[in-house]
């Protein structure tokens, strides 16, 4: 039995109206006095549910909606249109109960006093949450494990590196226990090995605490890692919610093959098999029909004398900007 929503959005919009200015001096005379507006749409009718435990991706190009539909669930801003609930909350009430179920992180935007070591900046936090001093040090002793950070919170903020500020930002930010998590771009200017050690906090932060994690991100290595169910959102309308892996299987019908070959053969040869999509000395690529993958592998395995083969799947990123290009899924 799927567990119960913690998080549901019915036909969210918002709307920004823009004033409208003709050119000239009549227009500025007009915009002064008689101001006219025009309606921009940021988000249009957007639904679904996120049960308890849940990891789930929030894609779209930049201006898609993003993180305006974000804002509405953490209640920074109100909706134009619709209902949303988080954990049994209306976001936009801004109530206490609300406020210590949720927690909002935003990649590069800092909570942290610069010149103050991490450990006082987390020392506020834990009395605006009113946790006592007891079990404030038991949470830091265990997210700081967690997050490998027990030698740098005595630190000046400003003398961390970058994955470790992120780091001490996301302590920060779930130093109350949250229920929720809206994590907009946590690992954007990251190294490989920051984003790779954030990712597996969320994960174990994830599985220990059965905490909902709604993850917005441009690194797709992020949502491979993390989210097994996907959002797409494409300008401010919801074009897909369901498993990542049937998107890739809905939009990528086809696997690379990697050969690599024990001699050189012509091009003319090794094009019966499938689209060449490179041939350098030994080693080529085919793009093949997943239907018939079974079928090419056997033969070009019977066939031509091969060192090595692989077969791969296309990069997600190409996937997703393919349906992002079509505008439909």
């Amino acid at each position: 039995m799927r567990p119960m929503p913690i998080i549901v959005a019915e036909n969210l919009s918002k709307f920004y109206p823009v004033a409208v200015k003709e050119p000239g001096i009549k227009g500025t005379i007009n915009h002064f006095f008689r101001r006219t507006y025009r309606s921009i749409k940021a988000v249009q009718n957007v639904s679904f549910e996120i049960a308890t435990g849940e990891v789930v991706g929030f894609l779209g190009p930049n201006g898609a909606g993003k993180t305006t539909t974000l804002k509405m669930l953490t209640g920074l801003i109100h909706p134009s249109s619709g209902s949303v609930r988080v954990a049994g909350q209306v976001p936009f009430a801004r109530q206490e109960a609300f406020l210590q179920k949720i927690t909002l992180v935003m990649g590069q935007k800092q909570q942290l006093i610069w010149d103050l070591p991490a450990l006082d900046s987390l020392r506020i936090n834990a009395a605006v949450y009113n946790i006592s001093d007891q079990e404030f040090r038991r949470r830091v002793g265990e997210l700081a494990e967690m997050l490998s950070l027990e030698s740098k919170l005595t630190q000046p903020v400003r003398k961390l590196s970058l994955g470790e500020r992120m780091k001490a930002e996301l302590l920060a930010a779930l130093l109350h226990r949250p229920q929720v998590l809206f994590l907009d771009e946590p690992t954007l200017g990251l190294d490989v090995n920051a984003q790779a050690g954030v990712r597996d906090f969320l994960r174990e932060y994830n599985q220990r605490y059965q905490a909902t994690v709604l993850l917005t991100s441009h690194y797709m290595a992020d949502i491979t890692a993390l989210c097994q169910r996907v959002l797409l959102i494409h300008q401010g309308e919801l074009m897909y919610d369901g498993s990542l892996d049937e998107l890739l299987e809905r939009f990528a019908p086809y696997r690379e093959i990697h050969v690599e070959l024990a001699q050189c053969l012509p091009r003319e040869k090794l094009a019966f098999y499938g689209d060449m999509q490179l041939l350098e000395g030994r080693t080529v690529r085919f793009l093949v029909p997943q239907e018939v993958l079974t079928q090419t592998v056997s033969q070009i395995l019977a066939d031509l004398e091969v060192v090595d083969l692989k077969v791969t799947e296309p990069p997600v990123e190409e996937v997703i900007g393919k349906v992002f290009q079509a505008g439909v899924v």
